[in-house]
C-alpha cells in the first residue's frame, strides 16, 4: 500500500509543479493585470497542494517527491512559445491554460477511481488537486 501512496502523491506532485511551471511561462505574456492577479491566485494553490503532498510525503518515504522533468519543463516552454506567436491575446493564453488544466483534471479522475486503496490522507490531497483544478477551469473559462 505504501508504493501505491507514493506513486498517487508522486504523480499529484508533478501535475502541481506542472502547472506552477505553466503559469509561470503564461505570466511572462500577460498584459491584463486582472488576468495575472487571478493566474497569481492559481500558482498559490498549486504551491499549496505541493506542500500537502510534500507534508505528508515523509509518512510513506524518507526520498523526496517526484517534480516535473525538465524535459517536460521545456516542452511547456516551447508550447507556450508556439502557440503564442501570432496571438498572445488573453484569450489565447487562457485557452493554453484551459487545455493543460484539463489533462490535468482527467489525469486525477484517473488516479482517483484507480487507487481505491490508498490512504485516506492521500485520496483527501488528491481530491482537494482535482477539485482545485476544477474550480481552475471556471476561473480561467472567465478570459476566454
Amino acid at each position: 500500500m505504501n508504493n501505491v501512496n507514493i506513486n498517487v502523491l508522486n504523480q499529484i506532485n508533478k501535475g502541481a509543479t506542472m502547472g506552477m511551471e505553466a503559469i509561470s511561462q503564461v505570466s511572462k505574456k500577460v498584459k491584463n493585470n486582472n488576468f495575472q492577479e487571478a493566474l497569481n491566485i492559481e500558482y498559490t494553490k498549486y504551491k499549496e497542494i505541493s506542500k500537502k503532498v510534500n507534508d505528508i510525503y515523509s509518512n510513506y518515504t524518507s526520498n523526496e517527491p517526484e517534480h516535473t522533468s525538465s524535459s517536460s519543463k521545456m516542452m511547456t516552454w516551447f508550447g507556450v512559445q508556439m502557440n503564442t506567436i501570432n496571438d498572445s491575446t488573453t484569450s489565447k493564453l487562457a485557452e493554453i491554460l484551459i487545455q493543460g488544466t484539463n489533462m490535468g483534471i482527467i489525469e486525477g479522475r484517473k488516479l482517483l477511481n484507480e487507487n481505491s486503496n490508498t490512504s485516506l490522507e492521500v485520496k483527501n490531497v488528491l481530491n482537494d488537486f482535482v477539485v482545485m483544478q476544477e474550480d481552475s477551469l471556471e476561473a480561467l473559462k472567465k478570459y476566454l
